[in-house]
């Protein structure tokens, strides 16, 4: 029921008459920093490459052509599927897939256990978890990059406890860029998690107890589909991000590592780039993610109904 005003006329309706221009600074941020460059990445994607950097407005499709086919070095040869790309942008897939299962294995015990702690001491782990976030995302990953280097204090620490007899190749591996997603993004699957886990009733788990269920079952068949929307929510904020990452790619990993995120960035660097295929490979990035995006809006409608 909405609350009334005491003149018969509810808090909403009073301000139905300037709802839309209260909305409009809203509406103008995400118009000028959101929807604007986007569009710009959509135009750009069908124009032409411009031989010293920048583009030739002239429309063209060789921007996604480049993506998909191979037609040779003078571009006359019969067209090939190529691989290369799509590689790269499989391996973007595979590593935020396993960033986000890694993020989700470590951050639902940690959130639930945060969630299950009295009002003091949830406030002193909620400060642990965000306090890297204080730091630059560079800064964290150069430090992560100090920490597994060859001759880092990770190897040398292993060295010196005897459990190793020679350091071990971490450094441009795929292991590495996944420890750097991992770490990078592991709050953004924490904190949704810890919100539903607070709101959970945890009636529901004694009652099942006292009906002799087990812990097992009780995690699965109660605990997961009441928290499953913070469980959803925290998958698409790690799985996004980790999709488009070229700084973890680019400091952590080496050639065998490249993802999306990192070719994206060299073709806007300098006057060798190719903005037209960069703007490309950004538009079908984001195809991807509005795609994931739509199933899981079509999945929740489904559920309330």
């Amino acid at each position: 029921m909405a609350a009334g005003t005491g003149n018969g006329r509810t808090i909403s309706g009073t301000f139905a008459a300037v709802r839309g221009w209260l909305l409009l600074p809203s509406w103008l941020t995400i118009g000028f920093f959101l929807l604007i460059p986007v569009l710009l990445m959509l135009v750009y994607s069908f124009l032409t490459k411009e031989f010293r950097g920048g583009v030739i407005w002239e429309f063209s499709l060789s921007a996604y052509d480049q993506f998909l086919f191979d037609r040779g070095l003078f571009g006359d040869d019969p067209p090939r599927i190529e691989w290369t790309y799509i590689t790269i942008f499989g391996r973007s897939i595979a590593q935020a897939g396993g960033a986000t299962l890694f993020c989700l294995l470590i951050g639902f015990p940690t959130a639930f256990f945060i969630a299950t702690r009295s009002s003091h001491t949830k406030v002193i782990w909620l400060f642990l978890i965000t306090i890297p976030y204080w730091v630059n995302l560079l800064i964290r990953t150069v430090s992560m990059k100090f920490l597994i280097r060859d001759n880092g204090p990770l190897n040398e620490g292993l060295l010196w406890l005897g459990i190793l007899d020679d350091p071990v190749k971490l450094i441009n591996t795929n292991f590495a860029v996944q420890l750097g997603l991992f770490y990078s993004y592991l709050p953004f699957m924490v904190l949704p998690i810890y919100a539903s886990v607070e709101r959970y009733n945890f009636v529901l788990s004694e009652a099942a107890s006292d009906l002799y269920a087990p812990k097992w079952v009780i995690l699965r068949r109660i605990i997961i589909p009441a928290v499953s929307p913070g469980i959803i929510a925290g998958c698409i904020l790690v799985f996004v991000p980790s999709l488009g990452a070229f700084l973890a790619p680019d400091l952590l990993g080496g050639a065998k590592t490249f993802m999306i995120g990192s070719l994206i960035e060299e073709q806007f660097k300098g006057n060798a780039g190719n903005w037209p295929f960069g703007a490309a490979a950004s538009m079908i990035l984001l195809s991807l993610v509005l795609i994931v995006l739509t199933f899981y809006a079509r999945a929740q409608s489904r559920d309330q109904v």
